[in-house]
């Protein structure tokens, strides 16, 4: 096998390697959106864990090689579609998140007026 044979299968695998990266990105983003949907919020953290590897992933193996057309197009195709999701998702859990805010400056302000008048709980 020669040098430039070897190369080339490595360019191969790298661009396979970039879109099987951008289908595991995506699909975790389908599935949080789907959970967030459910208002399942408890596999949201150990998710989006999983599409930050991705992400970090890509940002090592992409700058190597450029896709061929229709992996590009496919690959458009997704980010997409992770575009999208993702805007969605974020617009489910914003409001969960200023929620959890409010509760716990609620409990925060209980807590500081119970050692100011002597107050336990």
């Amino acid at each position: 096998m020669t040098q430039s044979t070897t190369w080339g299968q490595e360019q191969m695998a790298v661009r396979s390697e970039i879109v099987h990266c951008y289908e595991q990105l995506a699909a975790c983003i389908s599935t949080m959106l789907a959970l967030a949907r459910a208002k399942e919020w408890g596999q949201l953290p150990e998710l989006e864990a999983r599409c930050a590897a991705w992400v970090e992933r890509l940002k090592t193996i992409q700058p190597l090689t450029a896709l061929e057309p229709a992996q590009r197009d496919f690959v458009l195709h997704l980010l997409e579609r992770i575009c999208r999701e993702q805007a969605e998702l974020s617009g489910l859990i914003k409001p969960q998140l200023d929620d959890l805010v409010r509760r716990m400056d609620s409990l925060n302000h209980q807590k500081n007026l119970g050692k100011a008048y002597g107050l336990s709980h």
